[in-house]
């Protein structure tokens, strides 16, 4: 699953560093200069995470976060504040207004990439970057490569994803409409007895661990070790 991550700062050359940084971990950022176009791409793909500037020539990123935090299909999405503002009281009021995370100007690359990664650990483990290991299963999303028995298996870029999701989430059961949201996003257009067929392969991939894969009657689908 590609991570997507908005960029709201209106300094090119500031702009131009973090979409670098992101492109170089594995991410697609997407850079706008001003609050107004940050509403606008957010209302029509939701990114997975923002890089939110305080000063906007339009009005301020504290506003744009009050947006973000009040509208119910935006309220989970991971924000972090970038600013030249490093006064105690700033930083609290960008937490205690929502913000997820709080960076000062002039920053690290190393550091703003090291806490988008812990940020989404946290809040989205389905995009986090390390290997994930579950039984006999070994998932490296940096390589894009899944391990039997430390043994390389063959996998196709769906199943990729689904697998990588249920591992992100041992032991939760998940719908066939949530796992079309979650792993292949609400704005795709695919039925849900799609995801069976999709389980289907998943569990021809996996050979012997199949079995980890479970189905839960008249409710979806989870992975689980019991």
């Amino acid at each position: 699953m590609t991570t997507t991550i908005l960029i709201v700062e209106d300094e090119s050359s500031i702009a131009e560093l973090i979409a670098f940084t992101l492109e170089e971990a594995g991410w697609t950022p997407f850079v706008v200069s001003t609050a107004a176009a940050a509403w606008e791409f957010v209302q029509q793909r939701t990114p997975q995470l923002v890089v939110l500037d305080w000063m906007l020539p339009d009005g301020t990123g504290m506003h744009l976060l009050s947006k973000i935090r009040g509208d119910r299909q935006l309220q989970q999405m991971s924000v972090i504040m970038l600013t030249a503002k490093s006064m105690e009281e700033d930083k609290l009021a960008g937490l205690d207004n929502g913000a997820d995370d709080y960076i000062t100007k002039p920053f690290s690359p190393r550091e703003l990439t090291a806490r988008i990664k812990a940020l989404m650990r946290r809040k989205s483990p389905e995009h986090a970057q390390d290997v994930m290991v579950v039984g006999p299963i070994t998932l490296d999303p940096a390589s894009f490569s899944v391990s039997l028995h430390d043994n390389k298996i063959e996998i196709d870029f769906a199943e990729f994803k689904l697998l990588k999701f249920f591992l992100a989430h041992p032991g939760r059961v998940f719908s066939r409409s949530q796992l079309l949201d979650k792993v292949w996003g609400d704005h795709v257009v695919i039925e849900e007895r799609t995801v069976d067929v999709h389980v289907l392969r998943l569990r021809k991939c996996l050979q012997d661990a199949e079995y980890l894969i479970k189905t839960v009657r008249s409710v979806g689908y989870m992975l689980s070790e019991k």
